[in-house]
């Protein structure tokens, strides 16, 4: 049997968002199951930490990823690699649809959609056979609240876009991760007070008792990179949110 902690072993994962939360996570426990990593951010501030942390078989790159001569350019330097993880994200922007002006919505799906579809279009001719895709949408397209608008039109439309894409793209794999609420920075720009008071609030809510932590999800992406058996798929990883 192969082990857990082995099944990446000599392959190359390229992760854009890999600076911070879920991606930074994700990066270390590529490591940990024998892969070497390559993060992405637009901040070489976070590029720079980021790789300090990782270590040896780790690089970074600073690119803005809604450029997308910037995000051909990366893939062109990069060369041959065997998965690719998009969860890149800014901070949540949510409000009433009436109040937010339509260049902010723009912004998110620009990150969280458009930059995806850059990535994965020039990514796939560098992508190594067998290797795969895994995407980042979130449970606010199932269970959104007042002021979600954006962000679960946003992850609707990366369910979408994950089923038609592991059909064009066959036998490339690609599936999608949907987080719950998860303790990452992007909750930074809540006050402090109002963040622990969310997180406590939503955590005794939910099934389990407590939010994610970013190692949570981090095995979801490593699973879904090594199992070869899996595409087309949007795995659901919120603590039981959708079911209350």
């Amino acid at each position: 049997m192969t082990n857990a902690n082995t099944n990446l072993q000599h392959q190359r994962v390229v992760l854009l968002g890999g600076t911070s939360g879920i991606g930074l996570a994700t990066a270390h426990a590529a490591l940990t199951a024998g892969a070497s990593v390559v993060v992405v951010s637009s901040s070489g501030q976070r590029v720079t930490e980021a790789v300090a942390k990782l270590g040896e078989r780790a690089q970074g790159y600073t690119v803005d990823l809604t450029n997308e001569l910037a995000v051909r350019g990366l893939f062109e330097q990069l060369g041959p690699f065997d998965h690719l993880v998009y969860s890149a994200g800014d901070s949540l922007q949510t409000g009433a649809l009436v109040d937010m002006g339509l260049d902010t919505v723009r912004q998110v799906f620009d990150v969280r959609v458009f930059g995806a579809i850059a990535a994965v279009k020039h990514a796939v001719p560098y992508l190594r056979p067998g290797g795969s895709v895994v995407l980042t949408g979130g449970v606010a397209s199932l269970r959104p609240q007042k002021g979600w608008v954006a962000l679960a039109g946003a992850c609707s439309a990366m369910e979408g876009l994950t089923r038609a894409l592991a059909v064009e793209l066959a036998p490339i794999r690609v599936n999608l991760v949907s987080p719950g609420l998860v303790r990452t920075p992007l909750w930074a720009n809540l006050p402090e007070a109002d963040r622990a008071a969310l997180y406590a609030a939503s955590g005794a809510a939910l099934p389990v008792g407590h939010i994610g932590e970013a190692e949570d999800l981090a095995q979801t992406y490593l699973y879904l990179m090594s199992n070869r058996y899996a595409t087309g798929q949007t795995v659901i990883v919120d603590g039981g949110h959708v079911l209350v």
